[in-house]
């Protein structure tokens, strides 16, 4: 899997494709990663949870798989729950946590560019179950302001839901300090990490967090891996009922094949930040704005914070340009842009417009995200191809 020196050999799934900026929609499998669950999926077919000798394990490596995402956010095993999606782990959190306060008005807090799984989430608390949301502005970098959280607690305040990282501009959330405020006001507090977990080190008791959603697609495991932690002690109402499984949180059989998954990417992804891989990726992303910038003078603007963002990230509008028209201009590149299309018109992005970003700007946008697999050499190639594709708007 490797050259000598460490260098990663090509992704056999990137290798005739063009070049692959758009790791923050979804990653390749790891091979490393295929390798390790195959295993599950050939042979070892046993329930994790009967008493012979074909459950021993599958047994095993589901508790080995739960060490290893625990070892990556700084959990103990027994807090990590398996589940299908990040959208169900957040609905396991926010649903969960509603539910289980026994509050007849509980009132939700969460901002404005979280992922719609969050927030349609509380919409459907609301319509449901009675619940109050609140969602607080960000600033012009997308950061929620701590001050802007004190002052929307309530009474009956049983959550606030916060993500680690926006994935269009890669903006990092003040997550310890919004944490301790809800601490201090006896509300739990959840964290989305789907764009952070394996990007940048972290550690949920440092966090202060009591629950935190961990996606398998973003980290080079398949889609359908994901976890939630949940702090030992929260109390949730289960989103599935049945068996034991997961705490008694999410019953069914678990899919022992897709936890190794999850589990090896947990470990690849702690073993790659020790390493410093996060360096080298930024220093990528970082050349191809700078590519960008000298050869479309005056005309790109960093959209989202400079510093405090994902190593991997880079959102930009050029002026006199439409992201969806330079994408859609470049065959050699694969990338997007925040802006969704509803009948052939484009509208912008939520994200950008909550961070007041006019349309123009915000259609204008690009979002460039990097990855395990990404080079030198791509990027002088997806920077002089946007170039040549943005100057000829």
């Amino acid at each position: 899997m490797t050259r000598p020196g460490g260098d990663l050999q090509p992704h056999p799934g990137l290798a005739e494709g063009p070049v692959y900026l758009d790791y923050n929609a979804t990653t390749p499998v790891d091979p490393r990663v295929a390798e390790a669950m195959t295993p599950y999926l050939a042979c070892f077919f046993g329930n994790p949870s009967s008493n012979h000798p074909y459950a021993a394990t599958p047994r095993w490596a589901l508790a080995e798989a739960r060490a290893q995402v625990a070892g990556l956010i700084g959990a103990r095993p027994g807090e990590i729950v398996f589940t299908a999606s990040g959208s169900e782990a957040d609905l396991l959190a926010l649903r969960g946590a509603v539910l289980a306060s026994g509050r007849p008005h509980p009132h939700v807090i969460t901002q404005a560019t979280e992922h719609p799984a969050v927030l349609q989430t509380c919409r459907a608390l609301e319509r449901l179950h009675g619940a109050r949301v609140t969602v607080l502005p960000v600033d012009g970098d997308g950061l929620v302001e701590p001050d802007a959280l004190a002052d929307a607690f309530t009474e009956d305040t049983v959550l606030v839901s916060v993500m680690a990282a926006n994935n269009e501009t890669g903006a990092l959330q003040p997550i310890t300090r919004l944490a301790a405020l809800a601490r201090e006001r006896g509300a739990l507090f959840h964290c989305d990490a789907a764009q952070a977990a394996g990007k940048i080190p972290f550690d949920v008791g440092d966090l202060g967090v009591d629950l935190l959603t961990i996606v398998g697609h973003k980290m080079y495991a398949p889609k359908g891996a994901a976890a939630l932690y949940v702090r030992d002690g929260v109390s949730l109402e289960p989103v599935a009922y049945g068996g034991g499984q997961e705490r008694g949180l999410r019953a069914g059989t678990e899919n022992v094949a897709l936890a190794v998954a999850l589990g090896t990417a947990a470990r690849l992804a702690a073993e790659e930040l020790a390493s410093g891989a996060p360096a080298r990726v930024a220093a990528l992303r970082d050349d191809l704005h700078q590519r960008l910038a000298i050869g479309l003078p005056g005309r790109v603007h960093l959209n989202g914070p400079e510093k405090n963002r994902l190593p991997n990230t880079l959102n930009v509008s050029i002026d006199g340009a439409l992201g969806h028209e330079v994408l859609a201009a470049v065959g050699e590149i694969a990338a997007s842009t925040g802006s969704a299309c509803h009948s052939g018109t484009h509208t912008p992005s939520p994200v950008l417009t909550a961070m007041g970003l006019d349309a123009t700007r915000a259609l204008g946008a690009l979002r460039l995200s990097l990855g395990r697999w990404t080079t030198a050499e791509q990027i002088e190639t997806a920077a002089a191809t946007l170039i040549r594709a943005a100057g000829a708007q």
